[in-house]
């Protein structure tokens, strides 16, 4: 899957300016450093990513909202789950490396959480439905530590800079507000209610995970055990 495709499509359909796509097409190669960097730093793959040509906007009350900038989003494939990570559009378009970095990285630590909970099968715990037979995956979940999975010590900064309690970037919101909310460019909005994926347990009993990773996971999950009584202490 080409990670720019949606965007090319919009460019053709006539939702974004040839301005735009260039220079989203010009900056694309930050997000993939960003990705070699993350992969570098953690001796992990990279799930799936795309860039998704919209600002995602969710609204938490009438009077205020907040810009999603990248989603980690499971995705049921048959019976299967899979996981993509998706980069908004304006994020590739006006971010600075440090930036996109930091929040490639944060998404990693979702994705790595998904996956650890989907090999234990911890999914069907965190239900809030009050149907017993699925799981939610919710944004607002515990993450592992990136002490215990970074080796990198610049990008560990950029996450704790951006990520001290949810992520504040002003400079980027202006940014993003000027050039592309207020420009009417695509726009998708969501309740954070929508944020919430519901994942039957069927889906998660079989989704076969790699052993490689699965052990990664409880080498990590040590490490950052380690690194809580470390804190306490």
């Amino acid at each position: 899957m080409d990670p720019l495709q949606k965007v090319h499509e919009a460019h053709k359909n006539g939702l974004l300016s040839d301005k735009i796509h260039s220079l989203i097409i010009e900056r694309f190669p930050v997000v993939v450093s960003g990705i070699n960097r993350i992969e570098k730093a953690s001796g992990m793959n990279f799930p799936l990513a795309y860039v998704e040509p919209s600002v995602v906007i969710t609204n938490s009350s009438s009077f205020n909202y907040g810009i999603l900038f990248a989603r980690t989003i499971p995705v049921i494939s048959g019976e299967h789950l899979e996981v993509v990570i998706q980069i908004t559009a304006p994020l590739v378009a006006y971010g600075l490396k440090g930036t996109i970095h930091a929040i490639l990285a944060h998404e990693f630590l979702h994705y790595l959480e998904l996956i650890r909970k989907v090999s234990k099968m911890d999914l069907l715990s965190d239900e809030i439905s009050g149907n017993l037979f699925e799981g939610i995956y919710s944004d607002t979940q515990r993450l592992f530590d990136p002490r215990a999975v970074f080796d990198d010590k610049t990008l560990l900064l950029h996450i704790t800079k951006k990520f001290p309690e949810g992520f504040k970037d002003y400079k980027l919101e202006d940014k993003v507000v000027k050039f592309w909310i207020e420009k009417k460019l695509p726009a998708i909005n969501i309740t954070l209610d929508t944020n919430v994926v519901k994942l039957p347990a069927i889906v998660i009993a079989n989704t076969k995970i790699d052993p490689k990773l699965v052990s990664k996971l409880d080498e990590l999950e040590q490490k950052a055990s380690k690194l809580r009584k470390k804190k306490l202490y």
